[in-house]
């Protein structure tokens, strides 16, 4: 099967099983989303989303977060892991955004990943989910899937992102990433992929290998 089309049915295939393809992270403000996604970083969305709201409530703003004092993010924080760097991150970020683009988050990939503590991953997913722009966002349940159905051979983010651009229908880039992600925490888990009851089984390399793998 030529890459193209494994990578048009497993879209279609996930697209079925998880219509809705919502980001786990829970506020959808673009400041408020760009926070959550640098807190998420080494800690789970569901931690994020039990944080956040103490803290929007404290800084609800760029221009709020920006004069914050480092050490009162710190301890709002302090549960999402390595707190004293995501919070120097956030502070910096915030008064970038100010002194830079008005308070605003910027669209370009370039503005983005200039802005403290924004990578790739960050800044695809808020072009995809802010602005609708197409997007790959290589997090750790997409590389990982990617390379067991075959469409990639490779854990390096960039060149995994890069490949799926080339693969995957624009408009429907970033939803197939959220659908990966959703897909590897219900069943194509890291450690015991459920082959037995995967929809991807017939369109995947390594379900291929493993036709006996229990539910």
């Amino acid at each position: 099967m030529y890459l193209n089309e494994k990578a048009r049915l497993a879209t279609a295939l996930l697209k079925e099983e998880y219509p809705d393809a919502l980001c786990s992270l829970e506020d959808r403000e673009p400041f408020r989303l760009l926070v959550s996604v640098r807190l998420a970083a080494q800690c789970t969305d569901a931690r994020v989303n039990m944080v956040t709201p103490a803290l929007f409530a404290r800084f609800p703003t760029p221009q709020a977060m920006a004069l914050a004092d480092t050490a009162e993010v710190e301890e709002i924080i302090r549960s999402c892991g390595f707190f004293r760097t995501k919070a120097a991150d956030l502070v910096a970020m915030s008064r970038q955004l100010c002194e830079r683009h008005g308070g605003a988050v910027p669209e370009s990939m370039e503005a983005l990943t200039a802005l403290q503590g924004v990578g790739r991953k960050s800044a695809n997913l808020i072009r995809g989910d802010v602005f609708g722009l197409p997007a790959v966002v290589a997090d750790t349940h997409l590389i990982r899937i990617a390379n067991l159905l075959g469409l990639v051979d490779t854990k390096d983010p960039l060149k995994v992102e890069t490949q799926l651009r080339e693969l995957l229908d624009p408009a429907e880039s970033n939803d197939f990433c959220h659908r990966c992600v959703l897909h590897g925490r219900a069943v194509c888990v890291a450690r015991r992929p459920q082959c037995g009851r995967c929809v991807l089984h017939d369109v995947c390399d390594y379900g291929a290998s493993a036709p006996a793998n229990p539910a």
